[in-house]
């Protein structure tokens, strides 16, 4: 009968039991998450709280208890540097043990044991928001904002309407400026033809006013020699 065994063997002799469990130990105090087979980390848990428990204060004595257990002792000081303050307000409980399946070579069931204080993940919380399918049909009765906007396009005036313009390419640019170019060159051909004719015309209105000049003295001449008065005079 096994009154009072505590603990696996794990197919192990007692010194080959204490030296894998020191290793583990050490390992997951410095890493603080280890991968190993469920035996083995059902047999950690209980080896390593104690020692977690007793490192929560930090004294010589507390020191020299869990060196005689690790035999590490760069274990040690993390041991009571780190793991033992963040856990000094949980009352045990430091670690977790999360099954990962069997393995493949000889099909052992592994496990993950964590110390909680450095693996506290919280789950991830759930959108509330419905995702929409492109299956989903969709009805073609316009929506309340789409039809007051047909509403307001209806009532508002076209003057005031702003139309946007789209941006020309650059091909329609070139061509543009070749029109405008054209057009340049035809308003100044234009503007020399009205020029010319402006002069015609002030020419021909001087020589027009010299023959009317010329017309008139004859007239007064004229009159002048068929007036009596004048001659007696």
């Amino acid at each position: 009968m096994r009154h009072r065994v505590k603990g696996k063997k794990l197919n192990r002799s007692t010194p080959h039991r204490k030296a894998t469990l020191r290793a583990l130990s050490s390992a997951l105090i410095k890493e603080h998450r280890i991968e190993t087979t469920i035996a083995k980390a059902k047999a950690l848990r209980t080896f390593i709280e104690p020692l977690i428990t007793t490192a929560k204060v930090d004294n010589t004595h507390n020191r020299r208890k869990v060196f005689s257990s690790l035999q590490d002792k760069y274990a040690v000081t993390e041991l009571f540097e780190t793991v033992g303050p963040a856990a000094a307000d949980r009352p045990g409980g430091y670690t977790r043990v999360l099954k990962l399946g069997f393995r493949l070579g000889d099909s052992a069931e592994m496990a993950v044991i964590e110390l909680v204080d450095f693996n506290d993940v919280q789950p991830e919380k759930r959108s509330t928001k419905k995702r929409r399918t492109r299956r989903a049909g969709r009805s073609n009765k316009p929506t309340s904002a789409a039809a007051e906007e047909t509403e307001v396009q209806e009532t508002v005036p076209e003057s005031k309407v702003d139309v946007k313009e789209e941006p020309a390419s650059p091909v329609e640019e070139k061509n543009d400026k070749a029109d405008n170019d054209n057009t340049e060159t035809v308003s100044s051909a234009e503007k020399e033809v009205a020029e010319d004719k402006s002069k015609k015309e002030t020419a021909g209105s001087a020589e027009d006013q010299v023959e009317k000049s010329a017309e008139d003295k004859e007239t007064s001449a004229e009159t002048d020699s068929d007036d009596p008065k004048k001659k007696e005079g």
